[in-house]
Protein backbone atom coordinates (compact mmCIF):
# COMPACT_ATOMS: atom_id res chain seq x y z
CA UNK A 1 0.00 0.00 0.00
CA UNK A 2 3.13 2.45 0.20
CA UNK A 3 3.17 4.33 -3.22
CA UNK A 4 5.51 6.46 -2.39
CA UNK A 5 9.18 6.24 -4.82
CA UNK A 6 12.40 8.07 -4.26
CA UNK A 7 12.46 10.45 -7.04
CA UNK A 8 10.49 11.79 -10.13
CA UNK A 9 12.85 10.28 -12.56
CA UNK A 10 12.23 6.25 -10.90
CA UNK A 11 8.39 6.93 -11.33
CA UNK A 12 8.37 8.02 -14.97
CA UNK A 13 11.00 5.14 -15.66
CA UNK A 14 8.51 2.58 -17.65
CA UNK A 15 7.43 5.67 -19.94
CA UNK A 16 8.87 4.70 -22.96
CA UNK A 17 8.49 6.49 -26.80
CA UNK A 18 4.96 6.27 -28.23
CA UNK A 19 3.18 6.63 -24.57
CA UNK A 20 -0.10 8.20 -24.25
CA UNK A 21 -0.40 10.59 -20.98
CA UNK A 22 -3.34 12.64 -19.66
CA UNK A 23 -1.87 15.20 -18.02
CA UNK A 24 -3.81 17.44 -15.18
CA UNK A 25 -3.60 21.08 -15.03
CA UNK A 26 -5.62 23.98 -16.27
CA UNK A 27 -3.20 26.69 -18.14
CA UNK A 28 -0.82 27.04 -15.77
CA UNK A 29 -2.59 26.18 -12.53
CA UNK A 30 -2.14 22.69 -11.04
CA UNK A 31 0.38 21.12 -13.62
CA UNK A 32 2.53 18.48 -12.94
CA UNK A 33 5.95 20.72 -13.39
CA UNK A 34 8.09 18.45 -12.03
CA UNK A 35 7.09 15.37 -13.91
CA UNK A 36 7.40 17.06 -17.01
CA UNK A 37 10.84 18.69 -16.26
CA UNK A 38 11.71 14.99 -15.73
CA UNK A 39 10.05 13.43 -19.00
CA UNK A 40 12.14 16.55 -20.73
CA UNK A 41 15.26 15.07 -19.51
CA UNK A 42 13.96 11.93 -19.69
CA UNK A 43 13.96 12.46 -23.79
CA UNK A 44 11.21 10.21 -24.97
CA UNK A 45 9.25 11.27 -28.24
CA UNK A 46 6.70 10.31 -29.74
CA UNK A 47 4.04 10.95 -26.99
CA UNK A 48 0.40 11.57 -27.10
CA UNK A 49 -0.91 14.12 -24.33
CA UNK A 50 -4.44 14.52 -23.45
CA UNK A 51 -4.95 17.19 -22.05
CA UNK A 52 -6.86 20.45 -21.83
CA UNK A 53 -4.14 23.07 -23.23
CA UNK A 54 0.12 22.92 -23.77
CA UNK A 55 1.32 24.57 -20.79
CA UNK A 56 3.24 28.20 -22.31
CA UNK A 57 6.42 28.67 -24.69
CA UNK A 58 9.02 27.88 -21.56
CA UNK A 59 6.68 26.04 -18.93
CA UNK A 60 4.86 22.78 -18.60
CA UNK A 61 4.32 20.39 -21.58
CA UNK A 62 5.11 23.41 -23.88
CA UNK A 63 9.16 22.40 -22.56
CA UNK A 64 8.04 18.79 -24.48
CA UNK A 65 6.75 20.51 -27.53
CA UNK A 66 9.43 23.01 -27.83
CA UNK A 67 11.67 19.60 -27.46
CA UNK A 68 9.57 17.87 -30.21
CA UNK A 69 8.55 15.28 -28.04
CA UNK A 70 4.90 15.44 -28.48
CA UNK A 71 3.50 13.99 -31.84
CA UNK A 72 0.07 14.80 -31.12
CA UNK A 73 -2.53 16.52 -29.05
CA UNK A 74 -5.85 16.63 -27.68
CA UNK A 75 -6.64 19.74 -26.16
CA UNK A 76 -9.48 22.14 -25.87
CA UNK A 77 -7.42 25.38 -26.89
CA UNK A 78 -4.10 26.31 -27.95
CA UNK A 79 -3.85 28.98 -25.23
CA UNK A 80 -0.98 30.85 -24.97
CA UNK A 81 1.64 28.74 -26.54
CA UNK A 82 2.90 30.15 -30.07
CA UNK A 83 4.98 27.35 -30.56
CA UNK A 84 2.01 25.04 -30.27
CA UNK A 85 -0.08 26.86 -32.68
CA UNK A 86 2.74 27.40 -35.03
CA UNK A 87 3.70 23.51 -34.78
CA UNK A 88 0.04 22.73 -35.63
CA UNK A 89 -0.83 25.39 -38.17
CA UNK A 90 2.94 24.30 -40.09
CA UNK A 91 1.46 20.39 -40.24
CA UNK A 92 4.52 19.22 -37.66
CA UNK A 93 1.98 18.59 -34.84
CA UNK A 94 -1.42 16.72 -34.68
CA UNK A 95 -3.98 18.04 -33.04
CA UNK A 96 -7.37 16.90 -31.79
CA UNK A 97 -9.62 20.14 -30.77
CA UNK A 98 -12.00 18.79 -28.20
CA UNK A 99 -15.17 21.08 -26.67
CA UNK A 100 -13.92 21.15 -22.79
CA UNK A 101 -16.86 19.45 -21.01
CA UNK A 102 -16.14 16.34 -23.84
CA UNK A 103 -12.75 16.64 -22.93
CA UNK A 104 -13.29 16.61 -18.94
CA UNK A 105 -16.05 13.61 -19.47
CA UNK A 106 -13.87 11.29 -21.98
CA UNK A 107 -11.43 11.06 -19.38
CA UNK A 108 -13.81 10.45 -16.88
CA UNK A 109 -15.31 7.66 -18.71
CA UNK A 110 -12.22 6.26 -19.89
CA UNK A 111 -11.43 6.30 -16.03
CA UNK A 112 -15.17 4.66 -15.17
CA UNK A 113 -14.21 2.07 -18.03
CA UNK A 114 -17.36 3.52 -19.88
CA UNK A 115 -16.05 2.73 -23.75
CA UNK A 116 -18.11 5.98 -24.99
CA UNK A 117 -21.25 8.56 -24.37
CA UNK A 118 -23.93 10.57 -25.89
CA UNK A 119 -23.61 14.00 -25.68
CA UNK A 120 -25.08 17.20 -27.25
CA UNK A 121 -22.35 19.32 -27.43
CA UNK A 122 -20.87 19.62 -31.00
CA UNK A 123 -24.15 18.82 -32.72
CA UNK A 124 -24.38 20.24 -35.99
CA UNK A 125 -20.71 21.41 -36.29
CA UNK A 126 -17.68 20.00 -37.59
CA UNK A 127 -17.22 17.84 -34.18
CA UNK A 128 -19.37 15.89 -34.84
CA UNK A 129 -19.88 16.06 -39.04
CA UNK A 130 -16.56 15.42 -39.27
CA UNK A 131 -13.78 17.61 -41.35
CA UNK A 132 -12.06 19.27 -38.29
CA UNK A 133 -8.44 19.62 -39.16
CA UNK A 134 -6.27 17.16 -37.25
CA UNK A 135 -2.92 17.55 -38.94
CA UNK A 136 -1.82 20.19 -41.66
CA UNK A 137 0.56 19.85 -44.55
CA UNK A 138 3.37 21.99 -45.34
CA UNK A 139 1.54 23.64 -47.74
CA UNK A 140 -1.39 24.69 -45.89
CA UNK A 141 -3.98 21.97 -46.82
CA UNK A 142 -5.35 19.71 -44.36
CA UNK A 143 -3.25 16.61 -44.69
CA UNK A 144 -5.47 15.04 -41.94
CA UNK A 145 -9.04 15.51 -41.02
CA UNK A 146 -11.68 14.30 -38.24
CA UNK A 147 -13.94 11.65 -39.26
CA UNK A 148 -17.74 11.96 -38.90
CA UNK A 149 -19.28 10.91 -35.46
CA UNK A 150 -22.03 8.49 -34.99
CA UNK A 151 -25.22 10.65 -34.43
CA UNK A 152 -28.88 9.50 -32.33
CA UNK A 153 -31.44 11.32 -31.31
CA UNK A 154 -33.13 10.71 -27.84
CA UNK A 155 -35.71 11.94 -25.36
CA UNK A 156 -34.78 13.37 -22.45
CA UNK A 157 -37.23 15.04 -20.43
CA UNK A 158 -39.62 14.65 -22.93
CA UNK A 159 -38.13 16.73 -25.42
CA UNK A 160 -36.28 14.76 -28.14
CA UNK A 161 -32.49 15.57 -29.50
CA UNK A 162 -29.54 14.81 -31.09
CA UNK A 163 -26.62 13.90 -29.67
CA UNK A 164 -22.83 12.29 -31.04
CA UNK A 165 -21.51 9.73 -29.61
CA UNK A 166 -17.96 10.28 -28.09
CA UNK A 167 -15.29 7.92 -26.92
CA UNK A 168 -13.86 7.86 -23.69
CA UNK A 169 -10.11 8.06 -23.05
CA UNK A 170 -7.74 5.63 -21.18
CA UNK A 171 -4.13 6.81 -21.26
CA UNK A 172 -0.95 4.26 -20.58
CA UNK A 173 0.20 6.91 -17.60
CA UNK A 174 -1.95 9.56 -15.65
CA UNK A 175 0.40 12.88 -14.71
CA UNK A 176 -1.31 14.75 -12.01
CA UNK A 177 0.04 17.54 -8.91
CA UNK A 178 -1.98 17.30 -5.71
CA UNK A 179 -1.69 19.87 -2.79
CA UNK A 180 -1.40 16.99 -0.35
CA UNK A 181 -1.34 12.82 -0.74
CA UNK A 182 -0.73 10.30 1.66
CA UNK A 183 1.55 6.57 0.91
CA UNK A 184 -1.99 4.95 -0.04
CA UNK A 185 -2.29 8.06 -3.19
CA UNK A 186 -5.28 9.47 -1.60
CA UNK A 187 -5.01 12.76 -2.97
CA UNK A 188 -5.74 16.68 -1.59
CA UNK A 189 -6.17 19.34 -4.74
CA UNK A 190 -5.85 23.25 -3.94
CA UNK A 191 -9.16 25.44 -4.96
CA UNK A 192 -8.78 25.41 -8.44
CA UNK A 193 -5.77 23.63 -9.32
CA UNK A 194 -8.09 20.76 -8.87
CA UNK A 195 -9.53 21.44 -12.12
CA UNK A 196 -8.38 18.35 -14.39
CA UNK A 197 -6.68 16.71 -12.23
CA UNK A 198 -8.54 14.06 -11.07
CA UNK A 199 -9.72 13.28 -14.31
CA UNK A 200 -6.34 12.59 -15.48
CA UNK A 201 -5.75 10.30 -12.88
CA UNK A 202 -8.65 8.61 -13.71
CA UNK A 203 -7.76 7.96 -17.12
CA UNK A 204 -4.64 6.64 -16.71
CA UNK A 205 -3.60 2.96 -16.15
CA UNK A 206 -0.62 3.82 -14.29
CA UNK A 207 -1.19 7.53 -12.59
CA UNK A 208 2.44 9.56 -11.16
CA UNK A 209 1.06 12.18 -8.82
CA UNK A 210 3.57 15.00 -7.22
CA UNK A 211 2.52 15.64 -4.09
CA UNK A 212 3.20 19.56 -2.45
CA UNK A 213 3.18 17.72 0.96
CA UNK A 214 3.35 13.85 2.18
CA UNK A 215 1.13 12.98 5.02
CA UNK A 216 0.95 9.56 6.53
CA UNK A 217 -2.27 7.37 6.17
CA UNK A 218 -4.93 8.76 8.50
CA UNK A 219 -3.94 11.86 8.69
CA UNK A 220 -6.31 12.99 5.91
CA UNK A 221 -10.09 13.53 6.96
CA UNK A 222 -11.83 11.23 4.48
CA UNK A 223 -14.36 14.10 3.85
CA UNK A 224 -11.74 16.48 2.20
CA UNK A 225 -9.88 13.93 0.35
CA UNK A 226 -10.79 14.59 -3.40
CA UNK A 227 -9.25 11.56 -5.03
CA UNK A 228 -9.04 8.03 -3.73
CA UNK A 229 -5.97 6.10 -3.69
CA UNK A 230 -7.24 3.41 -5.75
CA UNK A 231 -6.49 5.81 -8.82
CA UNK A 232 -3.18 6.52 -7.82
CA UNK A 233 -0.07 3.78 -8.30
CA UNK A 234 3.08 6.49 -7.89
CA UNK A 235 3.30 9.20 -5.02
CA UNK A 236 6.52 11.53 -5.57
CA UNK A 237 7.08 14.08 -2.71
CA UNK A 238 8.00 17.22 -3.37
CA UNK A 239 10.68 18.99 -2.09
CA UNK A 240 10.09 22.68 -0.45
CA UNK A 241 11.68 24.67 -3.59
CA UNK A 242 9.86 21.99 -6.11
CA UNK A 243 6.47 23.05 -4.84
CA UNK A 244 6.84 26.67 -4.13
CA UNK A 245 7.61 26.82 -8.23
CA UNK A 246 4.81 27.90 -9.64
CA UNK A 247 3.98 29.88 -12.21
CA UNK A 248 1.22 32.43 -13.78
CA UNK A 249 0.23 32.82 -17.34
CA UNK A 250 -0.24 36.89 -17.54
CA UNK A 251 0.46 38.71 -14.70
CA UNK A 252 -1.81 41.80 -13.87
CA UNK A 253 -0.91 44.46 -11.50
CA UNK A 254 -2.93 47.49 -9.96
CA UNK A 255 -0.92 50.66 -9.67
CA UNK A 256 -0.30 51.80 -5.80
CA UNK A 257 -3.78 53.68 -4.73
CA UNK A 258 -5.37 53.55 -8.09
Amino acid sequence: MDKVVSSASAALEDITDGASLAVGGFGLCGIPSVLIAELHAKGVRDLEVFSNNCGVDDWGLGILLGAKQIRRMVSSYVGENKEFARQYLEGELEVELTPQGTLAERLRAGGAGIAAFFTPTGVGSQVADGGLPWRYAGDGSVAVASPPKETRVFSLGGEERTFVLEEGIAADFGLVRAAKGDRHGNLVFNKSSRNFNPLCAMSGRITIAEVEELVEPGELDPDEIHLPGIYVQRVVPLTTEQAQEKRIEKRTITEKGA
